[in-house]
């Protein structure tokens, strides 16, 4: 037999540098430093990380090729030719910031990583906490078969996904929460370490034992016993054991003895191939297991409850941060009236130990009107947020109408909000920033067709998990964002989205409400543009043969990829109109001498050791406007309304926003929530902190000390760092604390 053919896509070195010659990227003040510590990937052959140009090529040329007309035998060389002109187009939109994929994708498309894992190109994922089948996965354990359900399994997924990189969404209703059988076994888990291995000694603290000594006193042959090998699906497969032992009735006695070889597991410190960084050893696993084990041992007997679950997949998220390595981001989803879930963040000791790990919501429907509780809860602490499930079920654009089971197998949502998912389904991303691509004379149809296609394509990667295949197959969704919403509007129109408000009855209850008023060029602007990606999928759509994505646009929130371009994040409104933005490095950090030598502000963090925080004076577009607003100063009223117009005529899936509140607007927070309940599909807020503590992440300043700040900085940083070190950096330092999105809600990757 013939093998098959496969055509590939490439750049060449000559219409790169004629790129670089004619196009200047919009690094914002953060921009290029955020770049270099966040998405430039390790060159060993170079013996340094990438420069922009490289990344950007990697990126596009990796996508592209995902087309899946280039893996059939007998290519036409017509296609070839087309997607060489769709990835230059691409690559000058992105090289200069008008757009860019995720940071995911900034970080792993293109990769031989990405090639193997398809699932590290996706931002976030969403699990159903129920006894499940594993299914024809990479991941199963052998004591199963892959059509039997476990209740391991929700579990594996989460744990598998973190440890990729991406963050997950886990469902604990009710409905879901009682579907999980009683516990049934208590485990007495004994974990085992060579002293051979390096993590002998750290790991004997965490409460293992020497294996050589439990072996002269004990029989494999009368417990449970697994190995761990050196990889992430034997971390996830150790805890897919101690799971399911629990809830294994075949014992009599509902004694189980389980024991967990830890010797392979390579130190803290080695080399983490592939996928990048540097391990934490077995020791973070080591206490994650017996803690869970505590959790179930509670448990026999019992019913598990939404808390218990959500401190399982919390404990999980734990275990993933403690490396250093990969940020966790969790979002877990509880019922509105389950009080224990909405208040479990109020036992201190608790929330200090793990349950930091997640944000958590509750799932409503339009019906649900007790918005008091949860109103008073967020005026303590932040939280729940709200999800509306039955909206994102039967709505895309609430201006296109109910749309009856639109998307009827809709459970949950990212961590983010942004995107509502069904069971074992990833958000898939890419933003236009379209203030910076209209100054670069882009036009912005074409660019958000563009982006269109780059997502569309990442739905053809290969995916590990059965849960994943299947429902990215039938719905094939994307969401396609714009960011520095705020600063476009501002450019564009030369006023803000909401014009005003006015005084109508609210047909339920029949009090007053404030309606607002929008300006309906930018309802034209918005409402075109996504027409124009909904023509974008289905052009593609058929060219591909493939279903048209269930769901096209949605506002990220931003963050990390914001910064890159300098703009404000997704719909958010600047932090101030000038601030002072501290970033967090690693003492050992290249790139602070060059920092330094160009006069920035850095001292040492005062809550981390080994930790430097330099400090950027930043000033927002449009800072000095009158109509310039932001999160220090908007009312919780007109973000409400904004959130609600991009909904109403941008976002077919959801619309990420923090709504920030001052203290005398809390107890707008319940009313705004009922006003806008047959509108908004995900919402949460946070009080604005301002210069609520020492060495916060944003800074209020006035103009005068930006002026004063920006005074003292000379030089270019990227331009200095190059000389100090001839273009060769160290191999595996990153940003610490920063994320993909506002708030630590999503990872950089």
């Amino acid at each position: 037999m013939q093998a098959m053919k496969l055509s590939s896509v490439s750049l060449s070195d000559e219409f790169i540098n004629q790129v670089k010659d004619e196009v200047t990227p919009h690094w914002g003040e953060l921009g290029w430093v955020t770049y270099k510590r966040t998405y430039a990937r390790w060159l060993p052959e170079k013996q340094r990380t990438e420069n922009w140009d490289e990344t950007v090529k990697r990126v596009v040329e990796g996508n592209v090729n995902l087309d899946p007309r280039l893996h059939e035998e007998n290519v036409d060389p017509k296609v070839v030719d087309e997607l060489t002109e769709e990835a230059k187009k691409l690559y000058k939109l992105i090289y200069g910031l008008a757009a860019t994929p995720s940071g995911r994708n900034l970080w792993i498309s293109g990769t031989s990583y990405e090639h193997r894992n398809g699932d590290a190109l996706n931002n976030c994922w969403f699990i159903a906490v129920r006894p499940q089948p594993y299914g024809n996965s990479h991941i199963v354990p052998e004591y199963l078969k892959p059509d039997q359900p476990a209740v391991s399994m929700p579990y594996s997924f989460m744990f598998d996904q973190l440890m990729k990189g991406g963050g997950v969404g886990f469902s604990v209703t009710k409905e879901n929460v009682h579907k999980i059988p009683m516990v049934d076994d208590k485990v007495n888990l004994t974990v085992i370490i060579d002293k051979n291995s390096e993590s002998y000694e750290a790991s004997l603290k965490m409460g293992a034992v020497d294996k050589d000594d439990w072996l002269k006193n004990h029989s494999l042959n009368d417990v449970q016993y697994y190995k761990s090998p050196d990889t992430r699906e034997g971390w996830v497969i150790s805890n897919a054991h101690l799971i399911d032992l629990h809830f294994d009735q075949t014992t009599p006695n509902h004694q189980r003895n389980l024991v967990l070889d830890m010797s392979e597991i390579r130190p803290k410190g080695a080399k983490i191939k592939g996928f990048g960084g540097t391990a934490s050893g077995p020791m973070p696993l080591i206490e994650m297991l017996f803690d869970i084990n505590d959790v179930l041992n509670t448990h026999v007997g019992q019913h598990l409850s939404a808390v218990d679950c959500t401190d399982i997949g919390n404990l999980i998220g734990k275990t993933v941060v403690a490396g250093n390595v990969r940020r966790s981001a969790e979002l877990a989803l509880g019922s509105a009236d389950d009080e224990d879930f909405i208040t479990m963040k109020q036992d201190k000791e608790k929330l200090y130990h793990h349950r930091w790990a997640s944000n958590n919501s509750v799932a409503v429907d339009s019906n649900f009107n007790n918005y008091g509780p949860v109103a008073d809860s967020i005026r303590h602490n932040g939280e729940p947020g709200i999800v509306n499930l039955e909206l994102s079920r039967n709505y895309g654009r609430k201006i296109d109408g109910v749309q009856k089971g639109i998307d009827a197998n809709v459970e949950g949502t990212n961590p983010c909000g942004e995107i509502s998912l069904a069971n074992g389904e990833p958000c898939n991303l890419f933003e236009v920033f379209p203030y910076v691509a209209s100054q670069q004379g882009w036009d912005l149809h074409e660019a958000f067709r563009l982006g269109t296609r780059y997502s569309k394509r990442v739905t053809f990667s290969n995916y590990d998990w059965e849960v994943s295949r299947n429902v990215i197959e039938k719905n094939r969704r994307i969401g396609i964002s714009m960011s520095g919403i705020q600063d476009w509007i501002l450019s564009e129109l030369g006023n803000r989205v909401v014009t005003g408000f006015e005084d109508t009855k609210d047909p339920e209850t029949g009090k007053l409400v404030k309606k607002p008023l929008y300006d309906q060029r930018a309802v034209k602007q918005v409402d075109g543009l996504y027409q124009a990606v909904v023509a974008a999928d289905k052009e593609y759509s058929d060219t591909l043969g493939c279903q048209p994505s269930v769901k096209h646009t949605t506002v990220k929130p931003s963050g990390t990829v914001a910064k890159l371009a300098g703009v404000s994040e997704g719909m958010h409104f600047h932090y101030a109109g000038y601030l002072i933005q501290r970033i967090r490095f690693q003492d050992t950090d290249p790139l602070l001498p060059a920092l330094k030598a160009c006069g920035y502000h850095i001292e040492p963090d005062v809550y981390t050791k080994n930790t430097m925080c330099v400090e950027f004076p930043i000033r927002a577009a449009h800072a000095d406007s009158k109509e310039f607003a932001s999160a220090g100063n908007v009312s919780i009223a007109e973000q409400f309304a904004t959130q609600a117009f991009l909904q109403t005529y941008w976002s077919d899936n959801a619309v990420s926003c923090t709504v920030t509140f001052q203290k005398d607007e809390g107890d707008q927070i319940a009313p705004l929530m009922r006003q806008y309940r047959f509108t908004t599909k995900s919402t949460s807020l946070l009080p604005y902190a301002g210069n609520g503590f020492k060495q916060a992440p944003k800074e209020p300043i006035d103009e005068k000390t930006y002026e004063n700040r920006v005074m003292e900085i000379h030089g270019n940083v990227e331009t200095i760092f190059e000389k100090q070190n001839g273009n060769h950096d160290k191999k595996g330092v990153e940003l610490v604390g920063q994320t993909d999105c506002e708030g630590g809600a999503c990872p950089i990757k």
